[in-house]
């Protein structure tokens, strides 16, 4: 889909709030509306962080032409929101905490996430913008595991589940405190994109934890990998699926999972780099690890508490909703994997052939 269909005006487009323009999401989100002509406004948690975005611009090699615009507003914090609010249109809500660790307590991560959610709506419906779009996860939505493992937007999962990490639950109460809030007030509407393993080339400095799973195996530091099967998306059609439920009308009040297609796993993965990188093959992950091995090494590290709590079962999860409702058709999966891997070499990854 491309906004510039009909052409309008910049000012008839209006101006796009974004949060977590610094992510990985929302710096391809915020070179997505420039090239399409928005004026886009970017929260950042204090000043300084402008330069990231602006870098990741450059990577993208998009130009601003007066545009862009940035104002600080923390998702803990109430003081900003008025602000970063007034004029806007549209508010794509990409922020979230995400730790590369396990926090202490799960309230290090759930709390900001679902209050931050509850903040950025909260504004939004003071200034009277129709609609906000919020990045969930797939996390909230099939992460207790059911019979059959077919999972579609109907399916939520279960923040009791055992084992489930604190970023899942996190996600899952954050999604249901945003709905909670548009159902009881009634006068704002509310679309949720439900991303799985999001994917594709890299802009800024930052690697996201998918993508660094791509360099990790391009660098040879994961020689095994678990059994772990996934759904995997393209970050530029995660981009392309906000702004849709961004402008249809049949997007209010409902969620879309962003998945490219069938479940992969971190083996299958390796393969495919493998057939098109051949330079980086020795380093590629050469086996895959069991599902007993995977139980058993999760209990001393809880980077495996994932794939241990899936248990190797290939989920099957639905983009039909996205496709028919939205007209969304998102990459091949073996595309997204190869660009994900060309970013990182771009970036300076040197692989053996000195490629």
């Amino acid at each position: 889909m491309s906004t510039e269909d009909s052409a309008p005006s910049v000012s008839e487009r209006g101006t796009v709030l974004v949060t977590g323009g610094t992510g990985f999401v929302g710096s391809h989100s915020v070179a997505r509306l420039l090239r399409e002509g928005y004026r886009t406004r970017v929260t950042v948690r204090e000043s300084g962080q402008e330069t990231e975005v602006l870098a990741a611009l450059r990577q993208a090699e998009v130009q601003p032409a007066g545009r862009l615009e940035f104002v600080v507003a923390d998702l803990s914090a109430d003081r900003g929101w008025v602000d970063a609010m007034d004029g806007v249109s549209h508010v794509l809500h990409h922020a979230s905490p995400f730790p590369f660790t396990p926090p202490e307590t799960e309230d290090e991560v759930i709390l900001p996430a679902r209050d931050g959610a509850l903040r950025v709506i909260s504004a939004a419906r003071k200034a009277r913008i129709p609609r906000v779009v919020m990045t969930s996860s797939y996390a909230a939505v099939g992460y207790t595991l059911k019979p059959g493992d077919r999972y579609s937007e109907a399916d939520w999962t279960d923040p009791d589940t055992d084992g489930l990490p604190a970023y899942h639950k996190s996600k899952v109460l954050a999604e249901r405190a945003a709905w909670d809030f548009v159902h009881a007030h009634g006068d704002i509407e509310l679309a949720v994109v439900n991303p799985t393993g999001i994917f594709g080339p890299q802009l800024g400095n930052r690697p996201s934890g998918s993508v660094g799973l791509v360099r990790g195996m391009l660098t040879g530091r994961m020689p095994v990998v678990p059994i772990m099967y996934f759904g995997v998306v393209d970050v530029r059609d995660v981009v392309d699926l906000h702004l849709r439920a961004m402008l249809h009308p049949k997007a209010a009040g409902e969620r879309f999972i962003a998945v490219s297609g069938s479940s992969m796993s971190l083996f299958g993965m390796a393969q495919i780099l493998r057939e098109h990188f051949p330079a980086a093959a020795d380093l590629l992950p050469s086996a895959e690890l069991t599902i007993e091995q995977v139980r058993e090494a999760a209990k001393t590290e809880p980077a495996l508490r994932d794939a241990a709590a899936l248990r190797g079962r290939i989920p099957v999860i639905s983009n039909e909703k996205a496709r028919t409702v939205l007209g969304w058709e998102p990459r091949d999966v073996r595309e997204t994997i190869v660009a994900t891997a060309d970013s990182q070499i771009r970036l300076g990854l040197t692989l053996p052939d000195g490629s």
